[in-house]
């Protein structure tokens, strides 16, 4: 793999907390615009918080209004570019539990030849979208979040330099999540660093594959504009946050559907009996504890489900996945529900919510059942990759997500 250290855009120690965000993706216009203080980059990744009333965020207005608070943010102090190129290191901690990531700039070549390998499709329009923001700020402004297979070498790095070097930024969100921020300015490590991943196969996308993509196609765009292009221009790269595989932990991405196509509970429980073991297990929260057993509210009571033998391929990469299996079974089968990606019928709610969320969306009349998953494994993810394979919809939930706005990685 090729990745290059980056000089990268960032907030001055004291100004981290401030400047620092959630991804533009998991929080709605409303949300962000409660959320933002003063120095926020929500203020520059979702700018259409700053029109009264909220403006569409796909409107011109809101994308100047992108550029000019880019530009102001660096006028005023509040990003600041660092004068050579490093490394850093950003930790992230969780319920006691702190994974490190190489910051570093990913290779746009890599992408387009598949050895940043995908398991998600992407949708065009939210490619457009994220292309425009990386285009007209001439910067990738949030990473992408990716994973490699271990390497003992670089795990020691990374834990001797924490270890002996005091952090640019430590400090806990308003979420209770832990960010600490350390960059690695010594030339030999940095070196050394770019030479071991030479030797690595493959890096995965955990996290923003729409970010990826656009990320790259703007490179892609950059060099077919630019008759005297070398490849070293650093157009050619794009930012990316790099965790050791064995250190990220998925968890459960979870289903809500608003009716149960025509059927009554008593009928839809007679035709999960066919390919399920239906266990009643009444009013208190019922949570998978097995691949191919699942949680279901219908009516007031939790039920396991754990799918019959026969009913999936667990020597298939995509057959193995629980996702699939309630696919099959429950929403081709009963439901029909169609497409899960256009379906207006399904919701998809991140485990972080707590298993709580789909007893409330189901009580409160707006869904008819909801279905609790086992979460997949890296393994898993990285042998779909490995294959070509592409997971179903909103089968991934990384926790905790990336800040973004701790760096910054300009195009020129």
């Amino acid at each position: 793999m090729k990745i290059k250290p980056f000089a990268g855009v960032r907030p001055p120690r004291e100004l981290a907390a401030e400047v620092a965000s959630r991804p533009y993706d998991v929080l709605n216009s409303t949300e962000a615009k409660n959320e933002a203080g003063e120095k926020s980059l929500l203020h520059i990744i979702k700018p259409e918080i700053d029109f009264d009333p909220i403006a569409d965020e796909h409107s011109q207005p809101v994308y100047d209004k992108a550029v000019e608070n880019f530009k102001l943010w660096q006028e005023r102090g509040w990003l600041v570019q660092d004068n050579k190129e490093m490394y850093y290191i950003y930790a992230q901690t969780m319920d006691g539990r702190t994974q490190y990531g190489l910051v570093a700039a990913a290779n746009v070549d890599d992408y387009m030849t598949g050895k940043i390998k995908k398991h998600e499709l992407t949708r065009k329009d939210k490619e457009d979208d994220r292309m425009i923001h990386v285009r007209i700020q001439n910067a990738n402004l949030e990473p992408v979040f990716f994973a490699y297979p271990d390497v003992d070498e670089m795990n020691k790095i990374i834990s001797e330099y924490v270890a002996s070097h005091d952090p640019e930024y430590d400090f806990v969100a308003p979420d209770g999540f832990g960010h600490t921020f350390w960059k690695i300015d010594d030339d030999k490590i940095i070196n050394r660093i770019t030479e071991i991943f030479r030797d690595i196969p493959a890096l995965y996308v955990a996290d923003g594959h729409h970010r990826t993509a656009a990320a790259a196609r703007v490179g892609a765009e950059k060099r077919e504009q630019n008759p005297n292009h070398t490849g070293n221009e650093e157009y050619n790269y794009f930012l990316a946050v790099i965790f050791p595989a064995s250190q990220l932990h998925v968890i459960d991405y979870n289903r809500v559907v608003q009716d149960l196509n025509g059927l009554t509970p008593s009928e839809f429980l007679d035709k999960l009996r066919e390919s399920f073991d239906v266990i009643e297990m009444g009013k208190d929260i019922y949570k998978p504890t097995k691949l191919h057993n699942f949680g279901m509210y219908l009516d007031g009571k939790w039920y396991s489900l754990t799918a019959k033998p026969g009913t999936y391929n667990d020597n298939d990469p995509i057959g193995v996945l629980d996702v699939t299996v309630l696919s099959n079974l429950v929403f081709d089968k009963i439901l029909n529900l169609g497409d899960l990606r256009t379906s207006k019928r399904i919701d998809f709610v991140g485990g972080i919510r707590g298993l709580g969320e789909l007893q409330k969306r189901v009580d409160s009349g707006e869904m008819a059942v909801a279905f609790a998953l086992y979460p997949v494994t890296m393994r898993q993810i990285i042998d779909i990759a490995d294959t070509g394979n592409i997971m179903p919809p909103k089968t991934t939930w990384f926790e905790p997500k990336l800040r973004s706005g701790l760096v910054i990685h300009k195009l020129s």
